[in-house]
């Protein structure tokens, strides 16, 4: 996770810089420039992906409900499923980007665990900054879930379509490559995804150290249900620790479910030239609104199915990891061009770190498939 840091924030800043700059998201600018089959395969695979995640995040909530309030998993799952589409559609952008920035602080639960625990310092650290990967396909299969999920194409999408919704709201809504007057604009860009991904992978690593010293300690290594890992820590750690954990992950799903919803509908919207933006009234652009609402839908639906929501958890993060390579390459072929970007192309380190990102995810895929 300390490794991946420089790697994550760059893309995050691509696809910012490249909203921001052009007034078009990431899927949109692909559609401009790119053949069509590539854009509809690239969005097909993350519609799946993002559909699969939701139902594994989606279940992951109902779970842990069920394991701290009791009741019926399916019952849950609707009501959680009904609450995030209801809210994404129905409330002011403004006021909901509000109430999910406010919902981050929930991820400190997983900081929290880490005091109620008894780690190895000394061990944590050594294995923080010099970790080993096995050339092994569970190992590598495992590296791309792990990039999958934290450089992934549905993370490029919304982090590109929020900065064309707050440019429209802002004082000046042209996209900056019609100004001259963007350099604060970038800089507040790059300050912004420095904070929020050193947020992140500080909330990532917490939750890999904790399960490593709890759980992974004590040999338990196949875990079906987010409950089943709060049951398990309770007897290792207290039931203090298994209600925080329980607490996270549904901080986590409730912040999850409407990026993932979100950015299948810009993905869609942008592929077919659909009016898009939470911004807009549902009235103004119902297609939009009705992706979310369906994904969100059919996310709940895999509850009731019997896939497993762990194994689909990781097999959506591989699957994003696979896709994630391509996407990037296009993203800093077309941030570095000046017919798309103006004055305001990539910076050099922009492109240096966008290119060694695809490369990172390419060779942990290729690895993989080999393997």
């Amino acid at each position: 996770m300390v490794l991946t840091l420089p790697f994550m924030v760059a893309v995050q800043e691509i696809s910012a810089h490249i909203g921001r700059v052009t007034g078009t998201g990431i899927i949109g600018t692909l559609r401009a420039h790119a053949p069509r089959p590539v854009v509809l395969g690239i969005v097909a695979l993350l519609v799946v992906a993002n559909v699969v995640n939701l139902g594994a995040d989606i279940g992951g909530m109902a779970d842990v409900a069920r394991f701290l309030a009791g009741g019926p998993a399916w019952l849950w799952a609707a009501g959680f499923a009904l609450f995030c589409a209801v809210t994404e559609v129905r409330v002011a952008y403004r006021r909901y980007v509000l109430f999910l920035k406010w919902l981050t602080l929930t991820l400190l639960a997983y900081v929290a665990l880490l005091f109620v625990i008894r780690l190895p310092w000394a061990t944590v650290l050594f294995a923080v900054l010099v970790p080993h990967v096995a050339l092994t396909r569970a190992a590598l299969t495992m590296l791309v879930a792990v990039l999958g999920t934290t450089i992934s194409p549905y993370l490029f999408v919304w982090q590109a379509a929020e900065e064309i919704e707050d440019m429209q709201l802002s004082a000046d809504p042209r996209p900056l490559r019609a100004r001259a007057d963007g350099a604060a604009e970038i800089a507040r860009i790059d300050a912004d995804t420095w904070a929020g991904m050193g947020y992140s992978n500080l909330v990532s690593l917490a939750i890999i150290i904790g399960t490593a010293a709890t759980l992974h300690a004590r040999g338990i290594t196949d875990i079906d249900t987010p409950a089943q890992a709060a049951q398990a820590l309770a007897p290792i750690a207290g039931r203090f620790a298994a209600v925080i954990f329980a607490l996270g992950v549904l901080g986590t799903g409730l912040l999850a479910v409407p990026v993932l919803a979100g950015s299948t509908a810009y993905a869609l919207s942008e592929t077919m030239g659909w009016t898009e933006g939470l911004g807009r009234k549902a009235g103004d652009a119902r297609a939009f609104y009705v992706t979310i609402a369906l994904a969100t839908l059919l996310g709940a639906g895999i509850v009731i199915s019997p896939i497993d929501p762990m194994r689909a958890l990781v097999w959506a993060a591989v699957i994003n990891g696979a896709v994630a390579g391509p996407v990037i390459v296009a993203m800093v072929i077309l941030g570095s061009l000046r017919s798309v970007m103006g004055a305001y192309v990539l910076p050099a380190w922009l492109r240096l770190f966008g290119w060694g990102t695809a490369f990172l995810m390419g060779a942990a895929t290729v690895g993989m498939l080999v393997l």
